[in-house]
């Protein structure tokens, strides 16, 4: 039995038909084109937490990606993340058919008001018994923007500031606006809360004006747990300060491990603790019984895989169309205000030479695969452990295939080894990771806790 701390595990989805390795929805025993139906993702939900993974983690886009070649057609023609349904509306179903399965939903700083999304995610928690995570984006794609009434795509640090706004009044709402004991709910009495214990928030920022009460009473959480998913210097600043955990894509362990490093120091000039924040790699597993069935399994995988449709979608999230450019283009000389995360991931990939636009398709689906048996499998996690990694976020080549082959082969592997739990903690799905129901007091929602009594708004 292992002494090394748990791996977390976390499915990787998107309620779409092509979301990482397209083409591969073509396979025979693929299903992921049935996203509409609300079975598909309840049974899928079952099967993980009969697995004991921690989380299924929602991907989600509010738009298109920026043109390829031109324009849009082919994101509709390969079902390239379009159409794409809303998660958070079939998050209380998955909640009802599962009992610890951490639920994480994607949504921009874009999307929604703040004070419609804490109410929403507040309403989830409360309905899944604090099972709720939220994985906070700032959409780097100019659809997405014009779509809801920009003229284009915010600059990208500028992003951050706004994302920065956006958690601030979310926080107050959730962590500030309701006091421990205000809902009362005495039938003797009559009294249903107390107003004493109830606040207005009178929040007024650059983007926002908030007024409250939180409509939500405080959930078994109050504040979901924290995701993030950005890996530009903006992006790691922004989740030094605010996330729990962060999904990274790097190429190998000992690129990740750098990086790792680089953000816990973030992290603890942030006010917080290296150790606050747990980071979930992006792996995809093509898994054999012995090593030669796997690289069979690969070969087959690699022939369904669309390389093109691969360079349109991270060519999507880099604000530049590169669907006319050079095959043989470096990467370096791509100036964009989008995603640059994605870009320094494939420079990262690349060794001994100069990253290009070809390298951006055959990377994308090959980088980030561990191949093997799952002893070799096992192996491997345990490198990335060693780099920082905390979590696995398990990206799929078909759905259900991929996590039951997971489940069934390589989880009993990692289970004996004792580097995935046995079974679940009980209690909400912070507690189940850190021990604790509610964010730390170091962490800066907490300054929001008793913030806002009748004292000091009459002082204020």
């Amino acid at each position: 039995m292992s002494s090394r701390p748990l791996l977390r595990l976390s499915a990787f989805v998107m309620n779409t038909t092509s979301h990482i390795l397209h083409g591969a929805w073509r396979r025979p025993e693929a299903q992921q084109h049935n996203f509409n139906s609300l079975e598909h993702w309840v049974s899928l939900a079952r099967k993980l937490e009969e697995g004991k993974f921690d989380f299924i983690f929602f991907a989600d886009v509010v738009g298109l990606y920026d043109d390829y070649r031109g324009g849009w057609d082919k994101f509709v023609e390969t079902g390239l993340q379009i159409p794409s349904n809303d998660p958070s509306v079939i998050a209380s179903a998955i909640a009802y058919n599962t009992e610890n399965l951490g639920i994480a939903i994607t949504s921009s700083v874009l999307q929604d008001h703040p004070f419609s999304f804490a109410r929403r995610i507040s309403t989830l928690d409360h309905a899944s018994n604090g099972r709720i995570a939220w994985n906070i984006v700032t959409s780097p794609s100019q659809n997405p923007s014009r779509n809801f009434g920009l003229p284009g795509l915010t600059p990208h640090d500028e992003r951050y500031v706004w994302a920065d706004e956006y958690v601030d009044v979310v926080y107050k709402l959730w962590e500030g606006s309701w006091d421990d004991g205000a809902l009362i709910q005495d039938k003797t009495s009559g009294r249903h809360g107390d107003p004493s214990k109830i606040h207005k928030i009178n929040h007024e920022g650059k983007r926002y004006r908030v007024e409250g009460p939180h409509l939500a009473a405080p959930s078994p959480q109050r504040t979901p747990v924290l995701f993030q998913a950005g890996s530009s210097p903006a992006g790691r600043r922004f989740a030094a300060r605010n996330a729990e955990a962060q999904f990274i894509i790097s190429p190998s362990p000992e690129a990740a491990a750098p990086l790792i490093a680089d953000t816990d120091r973030l992290v603890v000039e942030a006010g917080r603790r290296a150790g606050d924040v747990t980071y979930f790699q992006g792996l995809n597993f093509v898994i054999g019984s012995t090593e030669e069935e796997a690289r069979r399994k690969e070969a087959e995988l690699e022939e369904s895989i669309d390389i093109d449709t691969m360079v349109a979608h991270l060519a999507g999230g880099t604000g530049r169309d590169l669907g006319f450019l050079d095959l043989d283009t470096p990467i370096g000389e791509i100036e964009s205000e989008a995603s640059r995360s994605l870009l320094q991931w494939v420079e990262e990939a690349v060794q001994g030479r100069p990253a290009t636009v070809r390298d951006v398709g055959l990377l994308t689906g090959r980088s980030s695969r561990v191949v093997g048996t799952p002893e070799q499998i096992a192996d491997i996690l345990e490198r990335w452990q060693d780099a920082g990694v905390g979590g696995i976020n398990v990206v799929n080549s078909t759905i259900p295939g991929s996590y039951v082959e997971f489940i069934d082969h390589v989880v009993p592997v990692l289970r004996e080894r004792g580097l995935v739990q046995r079974d679940y903690a009980d209690g909400t799905v912070r507690r189940k990771l850190t021990g604790d129901d509610l964010l730390p007091d170091r962490h800066p929602a907490a300054a929001y806790r008793g913030a806002f009594t009748p004292a000091v708004a009459a002082a204020d």
